[in-house]
């Protein structure tokens, strides 16, 4: 412990300002690392009348004849949808203490709102912010009950209160707080401790100036820390310096130092437990850069479209001044949300699907408004780095030779700003080296025979969708014989392979997948069969009682050339028990293609990001694949799928985020260049989920392969994605030139087609009506049991 060593208070008072500074940027550093934090929000008064009267407080004031006591919830919500339509994530809702038990008007306001206390308006102004706009609301409401805090948290995703100070004087007569009721500590305390039993994420914190002494200062904080220490509740605090404000009692107290402000930030960060992040407001310091130095990680609440009500004549800096000053000394900035990270599981059940829409891989607010399969949902601007530097901690990490370590993975992950343009800068040289200008693609058809599916995967529409006829309609299933007329109509259209999926029906067997491969190679035998996720080759093997191994010996007798990487999802059984916890485990996906690769079949790897999962499981994941990639070279690519949510039963049940932020696509693609390599030469975009827009922006990052022409899609499609159902070769090969690349059509294995394959491919006749029949018109018949994945031991 810090205070150990620094022997309490006496070692903290005694240390010179350059030695205290210094210590607590080592803590937080430590804690935290080179990430500081902001949360974009809207600052909405819903009453500026309060019982107390603060002699330095320009925010609360009596009531004016004429003027109504609160914000109506229209004009609540009027603010709060200009946030949203900013980019905000959070509604800071801030107000007077308890006005009603001192002004008449505001009681017979609350009277004809149909409300007996502030506090109930608030929740009903919060639950309207959250279900209209889905800004999360904050809420610093003064004193409260711990029934206040309970009605609150089911709206709110997080509560507030100043503890201000605990010095005596300050509630005497000539003090700030003299005739301020709720200004006593022991009362604020006793909220920061409710909230605490009621495990509500709560922020605290301290006024400096206003009459205190240091030593009182370190006690209030010792307060906060003390109450922590109960209830693990506290997940920030907030060291702010008073402003001297014309028209108060103490307009003309002096105001403390920017080196008295530095001071009282670096107590706290020693005092303080590591795990709660320190915030200090950049509008109130003119050089609020020099706050980071004093060991600051967070700049606390910052609003593109409201004003700081408390603070008015103080404006919020420009966030790219914002950006700038923190890259200055080494920090990059990161949007939040009101929850912060470590405290998103505490939220109250109500609240927890929004937060969750707003939340990033790292339970970081979403720094776009991006969505997988959404072309509503416009790419963000491509990011202007200026002059702003890489991070050492990045820069270290790209240049280093040998490959990366799981940690060094997740740092990657976790890039911002300039740091993420020059990871996809130097996946993109890579990528220059390795595959040169060439971008390839393949022409190929999907054909996704049934759409039943008897194993329960949290993020398939395709088989658990609503049965909306734009999306998966009815149960069907492709008979063997319109199988191979699609294949032969594909192969007449210039393709080279034809790719075979679909959900597993609990009537098929190992034998039915030998069936099509066989009837496909029998009508058409230089077409690859590209097919069967891990799963169902699991399945196959297991209904016919044969070891894996041998029976993929048998579909490739059969006439399948290779295996698509599906199925594998996150390779991370942390994650898996969420997502498809009846499916087969990591070891057992690696192991059936590990099988593939001995029996000569080669395989893609994939993987789907942004439903449940965060950087650690990426890297889990990457690192695996690498391993099997070492022993055996059989992967031929690596396919990142980022998570379509529209229709995904996890994102319906509010347990999912609505897929990654384009950020994060980015990165899993440059990131999975600089791990991968030089072990899988190839990375390829999903221009189903990505769009074109998509697509094209990650030539920029490692990307040297779009996939293929589909001819029809139906698995996206099923989750809500728009993006189409074919991209016909002409389309493909203007996107490539656009971006100064060379296009090239491959085959499976990254071959050359036969040039008359690809003529075939170019204005190609369109596709006839596909056949299905209903699942119940199939004539396949249950078995009695379904056989289920033991987990590999």
């Amino acid at each position: 412990m810090i205070d150990a060593v620094l022997d309490g208070d006496a070692g903290i008072l005694a240390l010179g300002h350059d030695e205290l500074l210094a210590r607590a940027r080592s803590s937080r550093d430590a804690a935290t690392g080179r990430r500081v934090t902001y949360s974009p929000k809207v600052f909405i008064p819903l009453t500026k009348l309060c019982r107390d009267v603060c002699h330095y407080c320009t925010f609360a004031r009596p009531p004016k004849h004429g003027e109504a006591a609160y914000m109506t919830i229209d004009e609540v919500l009027d603010v709060a949808r200009a946030g949203a339509a900013a980019g905000c994530h959070e509604a800071l809702f801030t107000l007077g203490d308890q006005p009603e038990r001192r002004y008449a008007v505001a009681r017979e306001e609350l009277a004809a709102l149909g409300c007996a206390t502030t506090i109930e308006y608030l929740a009903r102004a919060c639950a309207a912010v959250l279900a209209e706009t889905g800004l999360l609301p904050h809420v610093n409401p003064g004193v409260m009950t711990g029934d206040d805090i309970a009605l609150l948290a089911t709206v709110s995703a997080s509560l507030g209160l100043m503890l201000e100070g605990t010095a005596p004087q300050l509630a005497e007569r000539g003090g700030p707080h003299f005739g301020s009721p709720d200004k006593d500590p022991a009362k604020r305390l006793a909220t920061l401790d409710a909230a605490g039993a009621a495990g509500v994420p709560f922020t605290s914190g301290i006024l400096i100036g206003i009459g205190e002494t240091r030593a009182q200062r370190l006690d209030a904080l010792r307060a906060i820390a003390a109450s922590n220490e109960r209830f693990g509740h506290v997940q920030e605090v907030i060291v702010q310096n008073f402003r001297a404000k014309p028209g108060t009692l103490m307009a003309a107290h002096p105001e403390p130092s920017l080196a008295e402000l530095q001071w009282t930030i670096a107590a706290a960060r020693l005092v303080l437990p590591a795990a709660i992040h320190l915030q200090s407001p950049p509008n109130l310091s003119e050089d609020f850069g020099a706050l980071l130095d004093a060991g600051i990680d967070d700049w606390g609440g910052v609003s593109p479209v409201t004003a700081d009500h408390v603070n008015p004549e103080a404006p919020w800096p420009e966030l790219e001044c914002l950006r700038e000053v923190s890259a200055q000394r080494g920090f990059s900035l990161a949007p939040r949300l009101p929850v912060y990270p470590e405290f998103i599981t505490a939220v109250h059940s109500s609240v927890a699907h929004a937060v969750l829409q707003r939340s990033d891989a790292e339970g970081l607010g979403r720094d776009d408004a991006w969505a997988a399969g959404d072309p509503a949902r416009p790419l963000p601007p491509r990011a202007r780095t200026g002059a702003v530097a890489v991070s050492a901690d990045v820069a270290a990490i790209l240049s280093q030779e040998g490959a990366l370590g799981e940690d060094e993975v997740v740092t990657l992950f976790g890039a911002r700003g300039a740091d993420v343009a020059a990871i996809c800068a130097a996946a993109d040289d890579l990528r220059g080296r390795v595959n040169g200008d060439e971008v390839t693609y393949v022409v190929t058809r999907n054909i996704n025979y049934t759409n039943v599916c008897y194993f329960r995967c949290g993020f398939c529409a395709f088989s658990k969708g609503r049965l909306a006829e734009n999306l998966r309609g009815p149960a069907y299933v492709v008979p063997i014989d319109e199988i191979v007329r699609r294949a032969r109509e594909a192969w007449d259209r210039g393709a080279v392979e034809v790719c075979l999926q679909g959900g597993i029906h609990p009537a098929f067997d190992g034998g039915f997948y030998l069936d099509v491969c066989r009837a496909v190679k029998a009508e058409l035998p230089d077409l690859h069969v590209h097919a069967f996720s891990a799963l169902e080759v699991w399945q196959g093997a297991a209904t016919l009682a044969l070891p894996v191994d041998e029976y993929v010996r048998e579909l490739r007798s059969a006439g399948l050339a290779s295996l698509p990487g599906t199925a594998a999802e996150i390779l991370d059984d942390e994650v898996r028990a969420v997502l498809c916890p009846d499916k087969i485990d990591t070891a057992q996906w690696l192991s059936v293609h590990e099988a593939a690769h001995a029996a000569g079949l080669r395989s893609t790897a994939t993987i789907m990001f942004g439903s449940v999962e965060g950087p650690r499981s990426w890297a889990r994941h990457l690192l695996a694949v690498r391993e099997l990639q070492q022993r055996t070279g059989g992967f031929t690519e690596f396919v990142p799928l980022p998570f379509v949510h529209m229709e995904a039963p996890i994102w319906r049940r509010g347990i999912a985020r609505p897929g990654p932020t384009f950020r994060e696509v980015l990165l899993m693609h440059a990131v999975a260049r600089l791990t991968l390599a030089p072990w899988i030469e190839h990375v390829q975009a999903s221009w189903v989920k990505l769009g074109a827009g998509g697509a094209d922006a990650l030539l920029s990052a490692g990307v040297d392969d779009l996939g293929g022409t589909l001819m029809n899609e139906s698995i996206s499609r099923a989750a809500g994605a728009t993006h189409g159902q074919e991209m016909a070769p002409e389309r493909f090969e203007e996107i490539i030139r656009a971006a100064g690349r060379v296009p090239r059509q491959r085959t499976t294995l990254y071959g050359t087609p036969d040039p008359a394959r690809s003529a075939a491919s170019f204005d190609a006749s369109p596709l006839a009506t596909p056949v299905e029949v209903p699942a119940r018109e199939s004539g396949l018949v249950r078995p009695r049991r379904l056989l289920r994945p033991v987990p590999v031991a």
